[in-house]
């Protein structure tokens, strides 16, 4: 996988992933107490669909392309996606997609606070540039910074605030990223054990991704879920066939939710008999 994320941008990872951030992030707004949220490997922040990245990487048509944002969703989550993208569009162009940090800009309140750390400083000072462009139109300061995720997420917690959000999505370029996550984990749970901790995770072989899943309930002991949304056969690693997300700590009810949510997005994006979806617990609450 490149590491630049504008050649994936939009495709029906990114959908799968967004709809669960503001999903997360609106569950934690359901109490007053403010929150920090940390996005670990944050990227530009904004990407161009028609540009040539994009166009290279033509995983759009398999997402946000194949979706009919004008068409009411069932599913209120994916509403709030839909609604969360045309608004932040008007700002940023038609053409535009946003990701996480933007995404999360607009749904964090003002007595919240975001960071989202990025490793390129090249790609850090564009998201700081991208960040200050929708400023008029997000209640909360959210602040870009080059570093390591990891290294970050460690010394952050705990916030002032004693809860956060951290969503840990990495390239998985590096041969040890599984690893990293694996000992980042327990160490961010160690200085906040209530943390709500999202890992996306690309789903290429069902085999080694239980491993992996099997390694991290090893690891720590909080209630932890793992959704996940594939449109293809998920035994052939030459591609990304599949979507996943560890979630650590979740929110009350975000289980049954994602359960809904996601089978309505697997049936949008016009999965074949190969697609599929599901959510389960592998510590349980």
């Amino acid at each position: 996988m490149n590491y630049r994320h504008s050649y994936h941008a939009g495709n029906f990872a990114d959908v799968h992933k967004h709809i669960a951030l503001l999903a997360l992030l609106a569950a934690l707004s359901r109490k007053d107490k403010g929150f920090l949220f940390l996005d670990t490997h944050a990227g530009c922040g904004l990407y161009d669909l028609h540009g040539e990245q994009a166009r290279k990487g033509g995983e759009t048509a398999a997402g946000i392309e194949r979706l009919d944002t004008s068409a009411n969703a069932v599913s209120p989550e994916i509403q709030h996606y839909f609604d969360s993208l045309t608004k932040l569009r008007e700002i940023t162009g038609a053409h535009s997609y946003p990701g996480s940090p933007l995404l999360a800009a607009t749904a964090l309140r003002r007595h919240d606070r975001g960071l989202c750390v990025e490793f390129v400083a090249q790609e850090a000072r564009l998201l700081q540039r991208n960040l200050d462009s929708i400023a008029a139109f997000s209640p909360c300061v959210v602040r870009a910074e080059t570093g390591d995720g990891y290294q970050r997420l460690t010394a952050l917690l705990p916030p002032i605030e004693r809860r956060a959000l951290v969503l840990i999505d990495p390239p998985y370029e590096a041969a040890d990223e599984y690893a990293r996550i694996l000992t980042a984990l327990p160490e961010a749970l160690r200085r906040l054990d209530s943390a709500v901790i999202a890992v996306w995770f690309p789903v290429k072989r069902q085999r080694d991704v239980d491993l992996w899943l099997a390694k991290v309930a090893r690891v720590i002991t909080q209630p932890t879920l793992v959704a996940q949304l594939w449109l293809h056969p998920r035994d052939i690693a030459a591609g990304l066939n599949g979507s996943g997300l560890l979630i650590v700590n979740p929110p009350w009810q975000i289980d049954t939710r994602l359960a809904v949510w996601q089978e309505e997005l697997r049936q949008r994006l016009g999965g074949d008999g190969n697609s599929g979806s599901d959510v389960r617990w592998i510590i349980h609450e």
